[in-house]
């Protein structure tokens, strides 16, 4: 720990980058980065001597994938058939991810809630990326909640059937949904961006949306904003008809 120098790190982070990805690669360096810096401060390590300070991280790509309305029906036409079959695992994954485009909660936050979490319309997350918080739910995203089976006291929500434990991943039944619905390139937290895309189309503010994903400023909501093209053609006509209004009255 105190002699790890910025060339060790540099090749460690090169080969992670290898054999990983970029983006975990980043990730990894940030926690070595953070451990190093509480080693300067529990005396490890000589001060300001943190190696990872010196090496740029990987170029970062922001997707700007959400799902349209179509896209959405094929969706929900998927998840409708799982929920209403006999396989009760397959109903729990389903209503799981159903729950994901109904809230814009994270893939964690809504496979560890538990019976008490659900509070009327709301859900009290005890542990989120920002803490604690609440998401507030629509009749739709309650009445998916309450439909779930449960499996005797147990806590959890979303209960595995076949292995009679908690649901601790969706990857395999996310894999399976996704191909009958034709999305091939949409992965679970694309769910996060559609749920904020569509409440920008839908005339939400920002802040509002903000509240709704428990983002701390309106700079990270903006990353999830993204509008449909229909709805950009839109919003240039009412502009430009404004305008054009506006200076038709100047020449009048």
């Amino acid at each position: 720990m105190d002699s790890l120098n910025e060339a060790e790190v540099t090749k460690w982070f090169v080969a992670l980058t290898d054999r990983s990805g970029p983006g975990a690669a980043n990730r990894c360096l940030e926690i070595l980065r953070a451990a190093l810096n509480k080693a300067e401060e529990w005396g490890y390590r000589v001060e300001n001597t943190n190696p990872c300070y010196g090496i740029r991280q990987n170029r970062k790509n922001h997707r700007n994938r959400f799902l349209s309305d179509d896209e959405l029906a094929r969706l929900g036409a998927v998840l409708a058939r799982a929920r209403a079959g006999e396989d009760r695992t397959e109903q729990a994954y389903a209503s799981a991810i159903l729950l994901l485009v109904l809230t814009g909660c994270r893939v964690g936050e809504i496979l560890s809630l538990q019976w008490s979490d659900v509070k009327g319309h709301r859900l009290h997350l005890r542990d989120s990326n920002t803490g604690p918080k609440t998401v507030w739910l629509g009749d739709e995203a309650r009445d998916s909640i309450l439909s779930v089976p449960r499996c005797g006291k147990n806590t959890s929500i979303f209960w595995n059937w076949r292995y009679l434990r908690p649901i601790q991943t969706i990857h395999s039944p996310w894999a399976k949904f996704r191909h009958e619905a034709q999305l091939k390139d949409v992965r679970p937290h694309d769910l996060r961006h559609t749920y904020a895309s569509h409440a920008v189309m839908g005339r939400e503010s920002l802040p509002m949306i903000g509240r709704l994903l428990g983002h701390a400023t309106v700079k990270s909501t903006s990353r999830y904003a993204h509008f449909e093209d229909a709805h950009l053609l839109d919003a240039a006509e009412v502009i430009g008809a404004a305008i054009e209004r506006a200076m038709i009255s100047g020449r009048a």
